[in-house]
């Protein structure tokens, strides 16, 4: 009795345990590779080369990698289509405990959930020129936006504040000038007074300010100033 059963040139059984299919495997490999490599283009080169946020660059990677595989994987079990779209609000409802996710990460976290939905639910109807102009055109889109149309980029910053006189309107060119002088920032647009606290006479500004070549720029210290306010 043979325990390998060789059913096929590019199939291998144990028992009946299947250990290989070849033309799935190729199959599987081919995909992820393509997801892979699209995902690499947009969170590495046109996201991370602009924020430099490693914490989200890690995150979506994984994020894709698993995605593609639970969608591929389950597939083959009728996976339904509401399965896939209620990937999106799971994970469209995501918030860190210590940080809210901006607009500009929630959306990069849409896309990429988006392009391995698609890479891996993609049927046998779906030629791989139609595949391949999908990814093309979401890079394109992503690559414009991000390196193209938008050269001169708003940065901002947020800084606590003592000269609680000069957050009163009357005194906005003031305020702006004493900021200009103290952060060393010459291109600063305006300025939001959040929250203000009067026992310390204290309060927390965020700057925005034109600075060419980078991205907008939310400090990763956002999240814990707010933590620090609640636990006050």
């Amino acid at each position: 009795m043979k325990i390998l059963n060789f059913l096929s040139p590019d199939q291998i059984r144990l028992g009946s345990l299947e250990i290989i299919d070849f033309s799935s495997f190729l199959e599987l490999f081919g995909r992820f590779s393509l997801n892979f490599i699209v995902i690499m283009i947009l969170v590495r080169w046109l996201y991370y080369s602009t924020t430099r946020r490693k914490d989200y660059l890690f995150t979506y990677i994984l994020i894709s990698s698993v995605v593609f595989l639970l969608c591929y994987l389950l597939e083959s079990v009728k996976l339904q289509i509401g399965f896939a779209l209620g990937l999106f609000a799971i994970f469209g409802i995501i918030r860190y405990r210590t940080n809210d996710i901006p607009i500009k990460e929630m959306t990069y976290l849409f896309l990429i959930i988006g392009v391995s939905v698609i890479n891996s639910l993609a049927d046998d109807e779906t030629s791989l020129a139609e595949i391949l102009f999908t990814n093309g055109a979401i890079i394109f889109a992503t690559y414009g936006l991000e390196k193209l149309w938008l050269l001169r980029h708003e940065s901002s910053k947020i800084v606590l504040y003592e000269k609680i006189d000069l957050i009163r309107p009357e005194n906005y060119s003031l305020l702006i000038k004493d900021l200009k002088e103290r952060t060393g920032i010459s291109t600063i647009k305006r300025v939001e007074i959040g929250k203000i606290d009067f026992l310390r006479d204290t309060c927390f500004l965020t700057i925005y300010y034109e600075e060419p070549g980078k991205d907008i720029n939310i400090t990763d210290q956002i999240g814990e100033i707010r933590n620090n306010d609640d636990d006050d």
